[in-house]
């Protein structure tokens, strides 16, 4: 099926944003960098912060099916499902064109927790811990959340120290810190 011109928008301003930040991409420079007009943008969007926010609902839903899949494609139980998360990371590090987490940069930019691009940006943050939650549960922790929890200290922490290139391989770092996490919650 083809995507209607309001999911092109989306997903080209997505890419826009992604590249160069939030506030620092004006109405202007999506219309060139689009192609779409600002009339066209405005029919589907009343204000930039709504087409935030649909830039981030539409990541989010990228990023969670990806990342979930290849924990599951990379890991043959829950254990190992939490273990490939930090293989993921390293394969999406890897990409050309990564620029960290969209999310941190959102609330970062939009630092109010009563601003909706906030509040979207946390709430990918809760789905997130909410699905390593799961799978420390599956896998036998006794505290799944203060697992989870650490995991994802872990996950942040790789991503961040990915994008200010530090280190030659944070994701492999966080993955051996993340290895002792799980002997310490579930043994050996």
């Amino acid at each position: 099926m083809r995507p209607s011109k309001r999911d092109e928008l989306v997903q080209k301003a997505l890419t826009v944003f992604y590249r160069n930040g939030f506030h620092a991409t004006g109405m202007d420079m999506l219309v060139v960098e689009t192609g779409i007009s600002k009339t066209s943008m405005y029919k589907h969007f009343r204000t930039k912060e709504d087409l935030i926010l649909a830039t981030l609902r539409l990541r989010d839903d990228q990023f969670r099916t990806w990342l979930f899949r290849r924990m599951e494609e990379l890991g043959s139980t829950p254990r190992g499902q939490l273990i490939a998360m930090f293989d993921a990371l390293k394969e999406w590090f890897a990409l050309d064109g990564y620029r960290g987490c969209m999310f941190i940069k959102a609330s970062a930019e939009y630092q109010d927790p009563k601003d909706p691009i906030y509040a979207q940006s946390a709430e990918h943050k809760h789905l997130l811990f909410d699905y390593v939650c799961d799978l420390a549960k599956q896998a036998g922790a006794a505290k799944p959340e203060t697992l989870a929890r650490r995991l994802l200290i872990l996950k942040e922490g790789a991503i961040v120290t990915a994008h200010l290139d530090h280190g030659s391989n944070p994701a492999m770092d966080a993955k051996a810190v993340a290895k002792s996490l799980l002997v310490q919650a579930l043994g050996t």
